[in-house]
């Protein structure tokens, strides 16, 4: 069976008309047959993307090839199939979404001190260290570092206030800042030098890069790392293996993420697939008697067997609710 790559990378750089870049980078792209999402911006490329290891091969040559990406870091993982449905490759203002406006700082000319994983393993288990989880909730409730703070945000731009929020909980303290694959800690870490956090660190090529190094093997993480494409979830700890997810529904161990089946919460949700069924993938009984719930229409649920399944919730849950 042939054997796919899947490729995680960035690079700030910049780049003129970054439009047309993206455009005919998609070209190049699918001549490859590669699927993937790549955002494209003036301050440089984001980008995932899956094919058989000739084809991520030729792509990781030709974009080396370019100058302006010679250097750049590839996390590569090993695939059985595509990680991806299709190929995008979008013009962006920014390659993560911030909007700092007037406070913007350009990674490239100001970040925080690197730390390859060793370092950052080491650095986690000293006294008045801060590990600062850079991600959105749902990725800290699949798996994280030991420790390490959640500031329990939706988004990346609700970072900078949660913060200012908490300025005296890190003010003094060493402050380890960690991501997926780096670029969020890149582009954050000057934005904090220049809040007036001097002693801070990132942890150089993410999450990804730790897992794979040979010498920590995944140490000191727990649960399974968020990844942004159809494999949803891989794991990091080679050492052992520790479950912090917790179903939506019933709060046991779980690391099963699903979507709400209501196209306009779309919430992702940890829960079993006996769960799934049950609730109708639903986070709320909003959304599961919701007109567009999409459970209801992927199993043609009749107006019958929708108030049944209600019924249930409402016997085993100990609420009330009526379709």
């Amino acid at each position: 069976m042939e054997k796919y790559q899947v490729l995680l990378y960035y690079k700030f750089v910049t780049i003129d008309e970054p439009e047309t870049f993206a455009q005919e980078h998609l070209k190049f792209c699918k001549d490859l047959e590669l699927k993937g999402r790549i955002l494209v911006a003036e301050e440089g490329i984001n980008g995932t993307v899956s094919g058989t290891v000739e084809q991520t091969n030729k792509y990781m040559e030709a974009m080396h090839n370019d100058p302006r990406f010679a250097d750049m870091m590839f996390k590569v993982d090993e695939a059985d199939q595509h990680a991806f449905k299709k190929m995008h490759c979008r013009h962006r203002p920014e390659l993560v979404t911030l909007r700092l406006g007037d406070e913007y700082v350009d990674p490239r000319e100001e970040n925080a001190e690197y730390l390859d994983p060793k370092a950052f393993y080491e650095e986690m288990q000293k006294e008045d260290t801060i590990i600062l989880d850079t991600r959105n909730d749902y990725e800290y409730e699949l798996g994280h570092f030991r420790g390490a703070i959640n500031p329990d945000i939706e988004t990346f731009r609700d970072l900078p206030e949660w913060i200012e929020e908490h300025r005296e909980e890190l003010e003094g303290k060493r402050v380890l800042m960690y991501c997926t694959g780096g670029i969020r800690c890149e582009k954050f870490s000057g934005w904090m030098k220049k809040k007036g956090f001097d002693d801070i660190a990132q942890l150089h090529g993410g999450i990804v890069t730790y897992g794979k190094d040979s010498e920590v093997q995944g140490e000191l993480w727990d649960g399974q790392l968020y990844v942004f494409d159809e494999r949803i979830s891989v794991p990091v700890n080679r050492k052992e293996h520790v479950i912090v997810g917790r179903d939506y529904f019933d709060g046991e161990p779980c690391e099963r993420y699903a979507n709400c089946a209501n196209p306009e919460c779309n919430r992702q949700i940890l829960c079993s697939e006996e769960n799934e069924h049950k609730y109708m993938r639903g986070c709320s009984h909003e959304c599961r008697v919701h007109p567009r719930n999409l459970y209801v229409a992927e199993h043609n649920l009749s107006e019958e067997e929708i108030q049944a399944r209600l019924d249930r919730i409402a016997e085993e849950d100990g609420v009330t609710q009526e379709a």
